[in-house]
């Protein structure tokens, strides 16, 4: 009955809207294949439609020798959000304490020091040190939540004797200066004894070598710190060592570098895991890269690579570019950083931001590319370009790790496609008038007049003054034609 109450007319006005719809998604397809090479619509389909109906990517790797406890174990390790110790870290009382003084804000959460403290006490504490007073004191100290009493624990140790874990909480924490920081370190340094201690001793000396100006003596304190220990690798000194080799720019020795310690790590952008430092050394001896330029020639095989490296890189961590870009404001970085994280990417483009504007061409660069990173990542998004899950607890810990003052940079979702959106509601539309126009013909065909006059209103009224100024005889041979 209701098939048989529908007219011609309404056939006919169905059929002409499913004909334009058609004309529309051909005339796009047409463009989008001139443009990228592929169908739109068998994208979507494969990247949108086929994981939610349950359907099997053949192109992920598989190993069919590998156990599903194995399986599991990976995923497991993949999505565990691990805070590590900020190899870069400053110092408390030099550069934390200074930035309090000047804004009345703490830099560090409650959270962040109180990790830097358990990683003291693995560091500079064992189970002999109740047989020293001086090292029991400090034992104390470093499980201190008042600053204040920490420092006067190390004095009153010092009292004692030469404890070189004392004048170590001394240089982090009541130096104000860097030169203060690197005589006391170096009185620890006379005082040490244990490895560890004399490790951490070296390493902050190389430090305050490389933020006093001296960095080819900090290159080479590094370097022979790392062959001297060569084990310790829970310091992360080489990552003190590409930060020195940048500012000396010896890409050359920074792809060395890269190369040995192949690890993940936000070092760099354009190498967060270490495996390409050919890219690395593509976008950082770019020179004069300009969008104008690129257009009229195309991109060469090293622009190339730097972009490719760009695109993994930014799915790595999406939050640096925004830093590098200073299109958000940069904070002091934590002590301690969420790789894949916010804190990450204030950490790294802290110490880097320096590099990149050296770099002549390389923000530019970056600033053609990075947004269209996304438009490159297939759906879902825990399934991107390095086949590498992101976390979802990154928020969660770096809120943990980032001052309340600061507003974390959450990964941002996928959207899906305008076209898509346009077209479902183009759809939706066109049958909501289909079914309005049969359940109220009268109604709907006066809302279409109205509509129509309304907007042919200007027309007419540009016609009325044409036809007043022009003589009617050539006005009547106008319309004829």
């Amino acid at each position: 009955m209701f098939l048989n109450t529908l007219t011609p007319k309404f056939y006919v006005a169905l059929t002409g809207t499913s004909s334009l719809i058609s004309g529309l998604i051909l005339i796009f397809e047409w463009w989008y294949f001139r443009k990228y090479g592929t169908s739109f619509i068998e994208q979507v389909s494969v990247s949108h439609l086929r994981p939610l109906l349950g359907g099997v990517d053949s192109s992920s790797p598989t190993n069919p020798n590998t156990s599903n406890g194995e399986a599991d174990s990976n995923r497991q390790s993949v999505s565990e959000c691990k805070v590590w110790r900020n190899p870069l870290n400053l110092f408390r009382g030099a550069e934390y304490n200074r930035y309090t003084w000047v804004t009345g804000r703490e830099p560090l959460t409650y959270y962040d020091m109180n990790l830097s403290a358990q990683d003291h006490q693995t560091f500079f504490t064992c189970d002999s040190d109740h047989l020293r007073p001086a090292d029991a004191i400090m034992q104390k100290a470093w499980r201190e939540r008042n600053p204040q009493a920490r420092i006067s624990a190390a004095h009153e140790a010092l009292e004692l004797e030469d404890c070189a874990t004392a004048y170590i909480l001394l240089a982090e924490e009541e130096a104000t200066t860097i030169m203060e920081a690197e005589r006391l370190f170096k009185q620890a340094l006379k005082a040490g004894e244990d490895t560890n201690v004399l490790v951490y001793i070296k390493r902050r000396l190389a430090m305050c070598s490389r933020k006093l100006g001296r960095t080819r003596e900090a290159v080479k304190m590094m370097r022979d710190l790392m062959k001297e220990f060569p084990l310790l690798s829970m310091f992360n000194i080489h990552e003190n060592l590409l930060e020195s080799l940048l500012e000396l720019q010896n890409y050359a020795d920074v792809q060395a570098v890269l190369a040995k310690y192949d690890e993940q790590s936000m070092v760099l952008l354009l190498s967060p895991n270490g495996s390409d430092p050919c890219g690395v050394s593509a976008c950082l001896c770019l020179r004069r890269f300009s969008p104008e330029a690129a257009s009229r020639r195309g991109l060469s095989t090293a622009e190339m690579n730097a972009v490719e490296a760009i695109h993994r890189a930014v799915e790595f961590n999406p939050h640096v570019p925004k830093y590098l870009l200073e299109m958000k404001s940069l904070i002091l970085p934590p002590e301690h950083i969420l790789k894949r994280g916010d804190s990450e990417a204030i950490a790294y483009a802290f110490f880097h931001l320096q590099h990149w504007k050296r770099v002549e061409g390389a923000l530019n660069l970056l600033h053609c590319t990075w947004e269209g990173t996304f438009r490159m990542i297939p759906y879902p998004l825990e399934k991107g370009h390095l086949f590498y899950p992101y976390p979802i607890c990154t928020e969660t810990a770096d809120r943990e790790l980032l001052p309340m003052f600061h507003e974390v940079s959450v990964y941002p979702k996928k959207e899906l496609p305008f076209f898509i959106l346009f077209t479902a509601g183009l759809c939706s539309f066109t049958a909501m008038l289909a079914l309005l126009t049969h359940q109220f013909p009268e109604l709907m065909g006066v809302f279409a007049k109205a509509f129509l006059s309304t907007l042919f209103a200007p027309l007419n009224f540009i016609m009325e003054k044409v036809e007043s100024i022009l003589p009617s005889s050539l006005w009547h041979q106008l319309t004829r034609i």
